[in-house]
């Protein structure tokens, strides 16, 4: 259980014990020192002070979620980069097996690697096969049909004659 959820759950175990105290605090001295209105305000006054307590730890437990989901997606993004730079060339099945993905997860991640600029290479759609290179190896032809493209800049340039997507970073 990561950090953030521990301290959500804390947070939201004292936004139910803080009402929760009032009221047993309330209904024992109910009929002695306090009357219905003193126990009524007894009861909104815990219940006000513990709300923010269980709106925090709400809030932090649905934040540990997203930033676990998004922390497990970094991990495959990273496993994904090892595979295809250890291997040079994979096929997006066998990424999207060995990933537990699905091609189109796949290919959000291999762009989102080639826009931070940590992978370069070229993917052929139609044999769906995902190649690691070096720009400077690529010098200006596509690697799949031979033909002229201009590889400047970053990021994903097509193949006006194949439609391969080379990938500068």
């Amino acid at each position: 259980m990561s950090s953030g959820k521990t301290v959500g759950i804390l947070f939201v175990i004292a936004g139910l014990i803080i009402p929760a105290l009032g009221i047993a605090w309330g209904l024992a001295n109910l009929g002695g020192e306090l009357k219905v209105s003193g126990f009524v305000f007894v009861v909104a006054v815990s219940i006000i002070i513990g709300l923010p307590f269980l709106g925090v730890g709400v809030y932090v437990i649905v934040r540990s979620r997203a930033e676990e989901a998004h922390m497990a997606d970094l991990e495959k993004e990273k496993k994904l980069l090892n595979i295809v730079t250890t291997q040079g060339q994979v096929s997006i099945a066998e990424l999207a097996l060995e990933l537990d993905a699905t091609r189109d997860q796949v290919k959000a991640w291999v762009y989102d690697l080639v826009g931070k600029g940590l992978f370069s290479g070229y993917i052929n759609w139609d044999d769906g096969m995902l190649f690691s290179r070096k720009a400077t190896e690529l010098r200006g032809k596509c690697p799949n049909c031979g033909g002229q493209v201009e590889l400047s800049g970053l990021g994903v340039k097509s193949c006006p004659y194949c439609g391969t997507d080379i990938f500068l970073s």
